[in-house]
C-alpha cells in the first residue's frame, strides 16, 4: 500500500517526465478544457474512468458518487450536469456502473444502523429494486440478482437524466447530448453498453416539460 509520501513522490516524477517529453504539455492544458463527454460514475477506486477508456486529461468532465446515482435533489450532481451541458456543451453523457458494486449489494440488504447517512443515499437503489423486483427475483443466485440490479440502476439513471429540464432544454436548443448507460466488468476490464437515449427519443409524458409560450 502506498503512503502519502509515495503519492507525492510519484507526482513529481510524473510531472517531470511529462515536461521532458512534451515541454508545452502543461502550458496547453492550463489554457482551458473542452471535453466532449460527461462521465457519471461510481466512487469505487477500481473504476478509474480515464484509465479504462484510454482518455487523456481534458477529454472527460467527471462526477462520481456511490453507485453512480442521478438524483434530482443532489445539487452537486445537478450543478455538474448543468455546467457540462450549458457551458462545456458536451456531446455525450455516460452513466457507468460496474459489476460487483458494493453500494448496490448493500441496497439489497437491510439498512445498517451504523450507516445512517449512507442509508439515505442507498434508498434510491432500493426503489429501483422495488420497481424491477419481479424480474430481478426471477434469477436464482444472489450474484445474478445483484448484477441485474446494477444494470437496472444504470438504466434508471439514464432515464433520470432525460427527465431533467437541463437535458430537455439542451435537446431542444443544441440537439444533444446523447446519454449512454454502461456497466464495467472489474473481473475482465470490459464495458457492457446497455442503453442510449438521443434527442427526439420518446420519454414518458409525465416527465416532459411544457413548452413556454
Amino acid at each position: 500500500m502506498k503512503t502519502i509520501e509515495n503519492f507525492l513522490k510519484y507526482n513529481k516524477e510524473w510531472a517531470a517526465q511529462i515536461s521532458k517529453d512534451n515541454p508545452e504539455y502543461f502550458e496547453n492544458l492550463a489554457k482551458g478544457q473542452m471535453p466532449d463527454l460527461l462521465w457519471i460514475g461510481c466512487s469505487d477506486s477500481r473504476v478509474p474512468a480515464e484509465i479504462i477508456t484510454g482518455a487523456q486529461p481534458g477529454e472527460m468532465f467527471i462526477h462520481r458518487n456511490i453507485a453512480n446515482q442521478v438524483i434530482a435533489t443532489d445539487f452537486n450532481c445537478q450543478s455538474v450536469l448543468q455546467y457540462a451541458v450549458n457551458v462545456l456543451k458536451v456531446k455525450h453523457i455516460v452513466v457507468c456502473g460496474h459489476y460487483g458494486c458494493g453500494g448496490v449489494n448493500a441496497a439489497l440488504n437491510k439498512q445498517s444502523t451504523d450507516l445512517v447517512i449512507t442509508n439515505k443515499w442507498l434508498i434510491h437503489i432500493k426503489n429501483t429494486y422495488r420497481l424491477h423486483q419481479e424480474k430481478i427475483d426471477s434469477f436464482q443466485t444472489k450474484e445474478e440478482r445483484i448484477d441485474r440490479l446494477i444494470e437496472f440502476n444504470v438504466i434508471e439513471q439514464v432515464h433520470a437524466l432525460s427527465h431533467t429540464s437541463i437535458i430537455q432544454k439542451a435537446w431542444d436548443t443544441q440537439n444533444g447530448p446523447e446519454i449512454h448507460g454502461w456497466v464495467y466488468g472489474i473481473d475482465d476490464g470490459l464495458i457492457n453498453g446497455l442503453i442510449t437515449i438521443k434527442p427526439g427519443d420518446a420519454i414518458e409524458p409525465i416527465y416532459e416539460y411544457e413548452p413556454k409560450g
